[in-house]
């Protein structure tokens, strides 16, 4: 395979516009740190939600679907579908919560809940272990699917691979600031979903599929078609269907699905013009990241699978480059015509700036805003801290590079990650609405998943099961925390006073700060509304099931059973329209 002049330009008329973005922007962006980490908080809620979603469609996202098809069939994939639920959860409850915080990023949410020394170390802990550990590895993920590309598609060693992408994605990234990270967002997701949709076109017809018909009924497809798992597998069926729905969904923290929000997923919230435009944006990220884009890379997997049936043929075909089934993707692409393929590769290279480029943004605003400036240099300009944010951009950039050297595969990857944050995800979910939780409920989460990861990646690597893993983690972890927090006093109560006041929260977890404020003559209690999470939970079941049923129903239509289809596009236009009449209520008050 060989790019032909007008995929080069193509390639090349890409990173142009990219950078010309980033440039037009880069005044406005390096003002102070507002603006360079948030856009000035006045983001409308289209462009937030779009860069929601092409963030999470990584260069890595295409090869972990087809990793997981190849692997398990399309029902495979509810190992991530599941953080659906999580997502209509922050729309619903969270996402207003977050904007009313005000804070810079979601790190500094941790001295306006908790109290004292504790909160103040947490800050800066997590924002070294979630900006530095944890955000290199997922960037080493996306990483490791340039070289995959780079191998596959432009015959570039590893090294090449990095040193060429990773120094564009830094330039670009440290110009613009999230402003330039947002705008150039929306113009690299069209060019992504327009070229993945012609993409699984084109490839469905190739010679060696035939078409789409051809390819349904093809023997060792067959198999891999449900979106359900066999309940006859019993093991299949529990690790990636019952445990995604039943505990990981709201058990583990994993980025851009993250259990009560957080991550650039708040960061965007909090970007956002006002309480309406981050819950719109919010609404529109769930819906095009699982309703919408799943199939071109769901066909295109499927075709693989024709095309290259095992390991040993995409070895044979690739014999210099990584080989797993995540290769497939992007052999598939190789068969793509010139003019589409330069599109599809300059489409693989937006998807890998997009999301590179917000993790350095977001890594670097923990490292600099939590870290940093919290605790190191307190007092120097604003310019100061938007040139260290920059710096910490490349420093995150080179070690990321590193490391993704030493991964295998996306979905070993994904796996390491699930089980870091395995446990630890109630804790976000209830910290906005129970008071006792503190501190020590946060650092006990955060260090035993950490220990509970690193023995079953180095001590007991192939003892158990991934699902195995990830109950264990989660059931060790929950209990450590709960029991940190049933022994270890909760925050000040002029802390829980001033958060209350500010949030506005509501629930039943809060009744003792709100009697003990009462009996003291301080009013918290601002805000005359019901509370609304439980009309937030009805609403994120209707929300959930309507676009769970556009996602059956466009799969039902494209395996050619157009009346099942049908239904479940019927059943979620009645979804939504019961979801808009408990939404109208989640905005009314009392």
């Amino acid at each position: 395979m060989q790019l032909e002049n007008i995929d080069w330009l193509i390639i090349f008329a890409f990173f142009v516009i990219s950078l010309l973005i980033g440039i037009v922007v880069s005044k406005k962006s390096g003002k102070d740190v507002t603006e360079f980490f948030l856009s000035g908080r006045k983001m409308p809620w289209w462009l937030l939600g779009i860069s929601m979603v092409a963030t999470t469609f990584s260069a890595d996202t295409p090869n972990l679907v087809t990793d997981i098809v190849r692997t398990n069939g399309v029902a495979g994939n509810w190992v991530w579908w599941a953080f659906l639920l999580t997502g209509m959860l922050t729309v619903f409850i969270y996402a207003k919560l977050w904007r009313r915080s005000k804070v810079l990023t979601d790190l500094e949410f941790y001295e306006l809940r908790y109290s004292g020394r504790g909160a103040a170390f947490l800050r800066g802990f997590r924002a070294f272990y979630l900006g530095a550990v944890f955000n290199i590895l997922i960037m080493a993920s996306v990483c490791l699917a340039g070289i995959k590309i780079g191998g596959a598609l432009l015959g570039l060693s590893p090294v090449e691979t990095l040193f060429i992408s990773c120094s564009i994605t830094v330039i670009y990234s440290s110009i613009g600031g999230l402003r330039g990270i947002i705008i150039t967002d929306f113009f690299q997701f069209a060019l992504a979903m327009l070229a993945t949709f012609w993409a699984a076109y084109e490839i469905v017809s190739l010679p060696q599929i035939q078409g789409l018909s051809n390819l349904l009924n093809h023997p060792d497809v067959i198999p891999k078609l449900s979106l359900i798992p066999d309940i006859a597998d019993k093991d299949l069926f529990i690790a990636v269907f019952i445990i995604p729905l039943a505990v990981q969904w709201w058990a583990v923290w994993y980025p851009g699905a993250e259990p009560g929000g957080g991550g650039y997923i708040a960061q965007r919230m909090l970007s956002a013009k006002d309480e309406k435009n981050a819950i719109w944006a919010t609404l529109l990220f769930n819906f095009m990241h699982y309703a919408v884009r799943p199939w071109p890379w769901i066909l295109i997997a499927l075709a693989s699978i024709v095309v290259y049936p095992n390991i040993e043929s995409l070895q044979e075909a690739f014999p210099n480059t990584i080989v797993g089934n995540d290769l497939a993707y992007p052999a598939m692409i190789s068969f793509l015509p010139s003019g589409l393929l330069g599109l599809l590769v300059a489409s693989l290279i937006a998807a890998f700036m997009s999301t590179i480029s917000t993790h350095l943004n977001w890594g670097s605003s923990y490292l600099v805003h939590d870290f940093y400036r919290r605790f190191y240099v307190k007092n120097k300009s604003e310019q100061h801290y938007v040139m260290m944010g920059r710096i910490f951009t490349v420093l995150l950039m080179i070690i990321s590079a590193f490391f993704a050297l030493y991964l295998n595969n996306s979905l070993q990857a994904f796996g390491i990650i699930l089980q870091i944050g395995a446990g630890t995800g109630l804790i976000f979910i209830l910290r906005w609405f129970w008071y006792r939780i503190n501190v020590y409920s946060e650092l006990t989460a955060m260090i035993v998943s950490f220990i509970v990861a690193l023995g079953f990646e180095f001590i007991f690597p192939n003892n158990l099961s991934v699902e195995e893993k990830l109950i264990i983690g989660v059931t060790i972890t929950t209990i450590c925390w709960i029991i940190a927090t049933l022994i270890t006093p909760p925050a000040k109560i002029e802390t829980l006073q001033n958060f209350y006041k500010k949030i506005q929260p509501g629930g039943p977890g809060w009744k003792k700060i709100i009697d003990i404020s009462e009996s003291s003559g301080i009013e918290i209690v601002g805000r005359k509304e019901r509370w609304d999470v439980p009309n937030g939970i009805l609403c994120m079941v209707f929300g959930s099931i309507s676009i769970y049923s556009i996602l059956f129903g466009i799969g039902y239509i494209l395996y050619s059973q157009i009346t099942t289809g049908f239904i479940f596009i019927s059943i979620s236009i009645i979804s939504f329209f019961i979801l808009m009449k408990f939404w109208r209520r989640l905005s009314s008050k009392d």
